[in-house]
């Protein structure tokens, strides 16, 4: 080589070497890690569920809409007997 300069086999920076002694495994607590694991899942589940879905918060008003109105025609049919009455002979 010229200059005098010899590099070692997969060390090409200088301020690399002996950069593994320094670095600290950092793991978070069992509960912060459980918490981070959770938001994932959650995220990962709404896109699922929301996938081609523009406007997934008026997708919501309409389902909440169409529940109320359902429980309104459920309270306002009499539950005497409204139905069909069978007669027979």
């Amino acid at each position: 080589m010229s200059g005098g300069v010899r590099k070692s086999m997969g060390m090409c920076l200088p301020c690399l070497s002996g950069a593994e002694d320094d670095v600290v495994e950092v793991t978070p607590d069992p509960e912060t890690r459980r918490r981070q694991l959770a938001d994932a899942a959650e995220k990962r589940q709404k896109e699922i569920t929301y996938r081609g879905i523009k406007n997934p918060e008026a997708l919501e008003r309409k389902k909440k809409k169409q529940e109320e109105t359902e429980k309104q025609t459920m309270n306002s049919v009499p539950s005497e007997g409204g139905g069909l009455k069978w007669q027979v002979g």
